[in-house]
């Protein structure tokens, strides 16, 4: 039923891309509309776990997803004062095969960039839309340049601050969770093990992964702090202040952190998921309908998903409003939860004293003697299929 409509996406980030994509392959005419003179990724690495990876299958970029990315054999739990093992889990006892991957953003957009040109997607760069007008008529975009364009579907894939979002929901300011994240790759000593590991700590933990075939590490550490930061991927900040922050860490970690000479800053903000998705011939996915804190790995893994029941839904023949509505209520129960776990990620990897000994004397027992029933609490978000699943 998608076959000749023509569909306006704002953003070519993994979100715009994919769903670009998704649309073409049912017959769209999709346009990308990037305020970027080209579309690269700052940033760093990424996840994708195995319920984002049937969907880049079903897109038809398994291959290419398989050459971007590296296997991911295990997740553990670390100590970060004393380096224990605090909890492993061994991801091959998923069920799921290898469909965990460690990707460099940069590598999956250009992955679902060249999926989406083939596909016949049209991609136009330095378009900055400072305006979206939604209402009786079908959505207009101005763009800083006073262009405008008029939709006839219009998916706004634009991120964090997105612009189709406020058009549908007005603005509401995000709340600091007084917790700042540094980020950085490091090129890899030989041999690193393609095992992502959290060393936590009272009040902060570092989260590190290789990337590029073991070429490089991945680092993300996250302290709780009262000095507020801004939600930027561009700012540096003064590497001093990274190893103040975990100084108190194995040797192993302050000697990655020796390393870094000029570490991305990142406050961290907590956004409401939207309450209307769509409205008006337009709606929303990834980071604009949901945004999410950096602490299970899903941010991608969603905006995949939500790709794929999006084009789904607009490809069942009932009309862009009514398959707006059945992809919200699709889509927005499963976000919610997805957000909550990860905020409740970010309290329990930063837990002090007698609490943080008693977790983790649990996860420990549980590692030892249940490990099936840990990798068995993820089966809802791991586990769940998209492409699937019956509408």
């Amino acid at each position: 039923m998608l076959k000749g409509r023509k569909v306006t996406v704002l953003g070519a980030g993994v979100a715009g891309l994919s769903v670009a994509r998704a649309l073409a392959l049912r017959g769209a005419e999709v346009t990308v509309l990037e305020q970027a003179p080209e579309i690269r990724e700052v940033g760093a690495g990424l996840q994708i776990s195995p319920n984002g990876a049937r969907v880049i299958s079903a897109l038809g970029l398994g291959a290419a997803l398989g050459k971007a990315g590296q296997r991911a054999e295990a997740v553990e739990l670390r100590d970060g004062e004393s380096g224990a093992v605090v909890l492993r889990m061994d991801l091959s006892r998923a069920g799921t095969g290898n469909d965990f991957l460690f990707l460099h953003r940069a590598d999956l957009i250009d992955v679902l960039q060249e999926g989406a040109r083939d596909a016949g997607v049209t991609i136009r760069l330095l378009k900055q839309v400072d305006e979206v007008r939604l209402g009786a008529h079908p959505p207009r975009l101005v763009t800083t340049l006073g262009e405008e364009f008029e939709a006839e579907i219009l998916i706004g894939a634009d991120g964090l601050h997105s612009k189709v979002r406020a058009a549908l929901n007005g603005t509401v300011a995000p709340f600091f969770t007084h917790q700042v994240a540094w980020r950085a790759t490091l090129p890899a000593e030989p041999g690193i093990a393609p095992v992502a590991q959290v060393f936590m700590g009272p009040g902060r933990h570092l989260v590190t992964y290789p990337l590029r075939g073991g070429r490089l590490r991945n680092i993300v550490a996250v302290e709780e702090r009262r000095r507020w930061a801004e939600e930027s991927w561009s700012l540096t900040d003064d590497p001093l202040a990274l190893r103040i922050a975990f100084e108190e860490f194995v040797p192993e970690v302050r000697g990655w952190l020796d390393r870094i000479e000029r570490p991305n800053l990142w406050g961290l903000f907590r956004h409401p998921v939207a309450a209307r998705w769509h409205g008006h011939g337009a709606a929303i996915l990834g980071d604009a309908a949901h945004p999410t804190l950096p602490f299970l790995a899903q941010g991608a893994n969603m905006a995949l998903e939500d790709a794929w029941v999006l084009a789904e839904t607009l490809d069942a023949g009932a009309g862009p409003e009514t398959a707006f509505a059945d992809y919200q209520r699709a889509r927005e129960g499963r976000c919610r939860r997805i957000v909550d776990a990860a905020n409740a990620n970010a309290r329990n990897y930063h837990l002090s004293g007698l609490r943080r000994d008693v977790a983790h004397l649990g996860l420990r027992a549980l590692g030892k003697f249940a490990p099936d029933r840990v990798l068995g609490r993820f089966e809802w978000l791991y586990g769940h299929d998209v492409v699937g699943a019956p509408r």
